[in-house]
């Protein structure tokens, strides 16, 4: 396993922060945070579970009327509350649906400082069961991470095992990651 300070870089960062604190906000004041957070939690899931749902909301030749429409029907079948709903219009409407990942990821995040709990980015090439779930939970309660949050992402190009990410720390037991220092000190060899 290979731990590593990385420095957190974002193209959209300030501006899914500003979206996330929005959401949050208005979420809290209407009194129904814990809802919004649960819809937060499904569509984030399903961007990250839909390679076409990632195609369309990148897709930057997309007017707002189209943007709209589809954000509209999406939301309506997955039965998302009025908060949300009419969130993701404003995200469609600035024409800011390729950030909206980023702005949820933000809005959990934030969340969950607020809760003085950390995020741990976990990528792995297989959905972790539950037993790999508790078992990561306590390895990272050994490491000094006692309350984590977890967002989890599959990413096949990491051939097996995982990356974990803690703010700017990066825990690789991948394969890919294992391939490309093995490169690295093959390079430094010859």
């Amino acid at each position: 396993m290979t731990v590593t300070q990385v420095p957190q870089v974002g193209h959209t960062g300030g501006l899914a922060q500003r979206y996330a604190r929005a959401l949050y906000d208005l979420a809290s004041e209407q009194g129904n945070l814990s809802d919004v957070l649960g819809e937060v939690k499904v569509l984030r899931a399903a961007i990250a579970d839909s390679d076409d749902l990632r195609k369309f909301l990148a897709d930057a030749r997309m007017d707002i009327r189209q943007g709209r429409t589809v954000s509209n029907v999406l939301m309506s079948k997955l039965g998302f509350g009025d908060v949300l709903r009419r969130f993701v219009g404003v995200i469609a409407d600035n024409r800011r649906l390729p950030d909206l990942a980023s702005i949820l990821d933000g809005v959990l995040a934030l969340d969950s400082a607020l809760r003085g709990e950390v995020v741990a980015e976990v990528r792995s090439a297989q959905p972790l069961t539950d037993t790999q779930r508790s078992q990561l939970q306590a390895r990272l309660a050994e490491a000094g991470y006692s309350r984590v949050s977890m967002t989890e992402r599959t990413d096949a190009a990491l051939l097996g095992g995982m990356t974990v990410r803690i703010g700017s720390t990066l825990f690789d037991t991948s394969i890919a990651g294992r391939l490309t220092r093995l490169q690295n000190a093959m390079k430094g060899a010859a």
